[in-house]
């Protein structure tokens, strides 16, 4: 079984103890053993997983997950195989489980183990530092790499060889593969925004993927990129992000990619390989943007777009439409 790299998980549990913590006890299959919690495509028969939107149902029908947190309406699109554990607010419930498999997920944790480089010179022969740059335990660094100063690299996160990662720059809970750039100031892999509101508390929900971050990709100065909540947040190989982007938790970018600075991408939307993105265009979340897109400087795209689109406005449509409109 994968373990998690960042984060102390405790369990299993029994199925009964998760159905207590959610107030459920009209389920007589609760005899199990749940050893996590994880998404519907990594979920395994030991694990339980959520479906809180008819846009996943395509992957939900093949989820091998033990038992599934769903609505009724949402319950048959999920195998006959998976417990159906019914509830009202997934969301909520899915909060609650994490923290009893995660428990301090929810926030940001101080690493503990820093230590500056000057400590650790004999680890990373290879490497070329800069000054006051802290290292935490079992990083991996490969050769070649440069590191510059007043640079955070926290516990376990893996950088490649060759890469070059800029000053006053905080990297945690990712894994960075060759060739990668990093520019100044850039935080990569924090919390990402994630709660469940409610009128009286706010309620924060752990966030427990990491930050993937492939080969030759570029990520300018001033980038914000949030570790996935419950997948992986990736940014493809040979993506190029400007300065001041944001990239929220479960986002995946393809390959070859440009996004232009300023922009932003709300959480779980998935991009294409080729796309292009023009300067302050904003992306909601849970959307699909296809290959060869290109999305015009100042854009709101609230809608999926499919393959080899090029579309612009508030919200976003096809060029030729937004002309048509205005000839009109």
């Amino acid at each position: 079984m994968v373990t998690n790299q960042f984060f102390k998980k405790k369990g299993p549990f029994p199925l009964k103890k998760i159905l207590d913590l959610i107030n459920l006890n009209n389920l007589t299959q609760s005899n199990y053993e749940v050893y996590d919690i994880k998404d519907l495509v990594a979920a395994t028969k030991k694990d339980i997983t959520f479906l809180s939107s008819i846009n996943y149902k395509d992957v939900s029908i093949k989820t091998k997950a033990l038992a599934c947190v769903t609505t009724e309406s949402l319950s048959k699109y999920l195998p006959n195989y998976c417990i159906k554990i019914i509830v009202k607010n997934v969301l909520f419930s899915v909060t609650k489980i994490s923290k009893l498999f995660y428990p301090t997920a929810e926030v940001d944790q101080p690493d503990i183990n820093l230590k500056d480089i000057s400590d650790l010179s004999n680890i990373y022969t290879d490497v070329l530092f800069g000054k006051n740059i802290l290292i935490g335990s079992n990083v991996k660094i490969g050769k070649f790499s440069k590191i510059s100063s007043n640079t955070i690299i926290e516990s376990n996160v893996e950088i490649g060889s060759n890469c070059n990662i800029g000053a006053f720059v905080l990297i945690r809970n990712s894994i960075i593969e060759n060739n990668v750039c990093i520019s100044e100031g850039t935080i990569i892999g924090k919390k990402g925004f994630g709660f469940i509101p409610f009128p009286e508390n706010n309620l924060k929900s752990p966030q427990i993927g990491k930050v993937i971050i492939k080969e030759g990709a570029e990520i300018g100065s001033n980038c914000n990129i949030d570790r996935g909540s419950m997948s992986d947040t990736i940014i493809g190989s040979n993506t190029f992000l400007d300065d001041k982007i944001k990239i929220a938790h479960n986002v995946k970018i393809g390959k070859n990619c440009i996004l232009a600075g300023q922009s932003g991408v709300a959480g779980s939307t998935i991009i294409g390989d080729n796309v292009a993105i023009g300067g302050k265009v904003g992306i909601s979340g849970h959307l699909k943007i296809g290959n060869n897109v290109k999305i015009a400087g100042g854009s709101g795209v609230t809608k999926n777009v499919p393959d080899n689109t090029k579309i612009m406005g508030y919200p976003a449509v096809p060029i030729k439409d937004l002309i048509k409109q205005k000839k009109q």
